[in-house]
């Protein structure tokens, strides 16, 4: 089975951190995003996947030259310019030469789905498409999308007012498509699947739906990025991890708890790390305290420094002594201009 993998975004919601690195390559628990997606389908027999890029290319390719990641076959598709959601499953599928039934899948969406069901149920019911579901508590942010009794798609709602949506199903971003589809996709224009193809494809009644009641999370904005690796740590998806990697220089006085530090990672005299990740390379000072925030590749978190409320540094940021920093962002190679405060006692 082959599927198409969209990472082709800016990532802008995760700014700093996507300043130079596609979303889909940030690290979750010491590894790249990409290859937490790609093993999951692989256990799911997906054999070759398609990576559908835009936004910095040669980070993926660079990363697995020989064109293999997480045991699954790759292959490069660079859009020539951003052709939106359709524009780009048509794009890859077609620069693949894939000419039969194929998966979709976000790359900044884990979870849990079993795909091999969602192909059954969808050869079962003989549609052009069907789309995984998934239960949320405020459905505006999403597409919606109602359904009948046997699954087939009666509207597809891109987000919709909280108080009008006309169900709490929202779509997924898990897709399984004939290969007819692309022949839905206009060539020379921006296309949404959302908005456009799949709109039309309810009108003619050939796409299916169902729900997935399982582990699922977009991690495309800091809250959820950090909110996914958590998970990992608390043990919501398996057995809990150990965030602190072996490579990372943590001082016998330091305290981390429920903390994701990366290879390369110094950790100073009473430091105090909590609900963080802290990526490769990076140094927190001497009695820095760092809760419920993420500090970037190579930056440094000075002594005494106080960082936390969401705030997110960048590759090579710096937080100065001394200094608070409350649901800050600070961008790439700069320093923190924020309130200083006096060192700790």
């Amino acid at each position: 089975m082959k599927a198409v993998v969209l990472v082709g975004g800016f990532g802008t919601r995760l700014r700093p951190l996507t300043h130079t690195t596609p979303k889909q390559m940030l690290t979750i628990l010491h590894r790249p995003m990409i290859e937490h997606v790609l093993e999951h389908l692989a256990e799911h027999g997906v054999t070759e996947a398609v990576l559908s890029m835009g936004y910095r290319p040669d980070v993926f390719t660079d990363a697995y030259p020989d064109g293999v990641c997480a045991g699954v076959r790759l292959h490069y598709a660079t859009e020539p310019e951003p052709l939106d959601t359709a524009g780009a499953i048509r794009f890859a599928a077609l620069d693949a030469g894939i000419d039969e039934r194929f998966v979709v899948v976000n790359g900044d969406v884990l979870t849990d789905l079993d795909i091999g069901d969602l192909v059954r149920f969808h050869d079962d019911h003989g549609g052009e498409g069907t789309i995984a579901l998934h239960r949320v508590e405020d459905p505006s942010a999403f597409g919606v999308v109602p359904t009948d009794a046997d699954g087939k798609v009666l509207a597809f709602v891109e987000k919709p007012p909280r108080d009008e949506a006309p169900t709490d199903l929202i779509n997924a971003g898990t897709y399984v498509l004939e290969a007819s589809v692309l022949d839905r996709i206009a060539g020379d224009r921006k296309v949404s699947i959302e908005r456009e193809v799949f709109p039309a494809m309810v009108t003619d009644g050939v796409l299916y739906a169902t729900p997935g009641d399982t582990y699922w999370i977009d991690t495309g904005t800091p809250a959820k990025y950090l909110s996914c690796q958590l998970d990992l740590l608390d043990g919501v998806r398996g057995p809990a991890a150990d965030g602190v990697h072996p490579d990372a220089a943590v001082e016998r006085s330091a305290t981390v708890t429920r903390s994701v530090l990366c290879a390369g990672v110094t950790v100073g005299t009473g430091a105090e790390i909590i609900d963080s990740v802290v990526l490769r390379g990076a140094t927190i000072g001497a009695g820095a305290t760092v809760h419920g925030s993420i500090v970037g590749p190579e930056a440094t978190i000075g002594a005494d420094a106080r960082v936390g409320g969401l705030t997110v540094v960048g590759d090579r940021g710096v937080i100065p002594d001394d200094h608070v920093a409350v649901g800050a962002s600070v961008e790439v190679a700069e320093t923190y201009r924020g309130e200083a405060v006096e060192a700790r006692s």
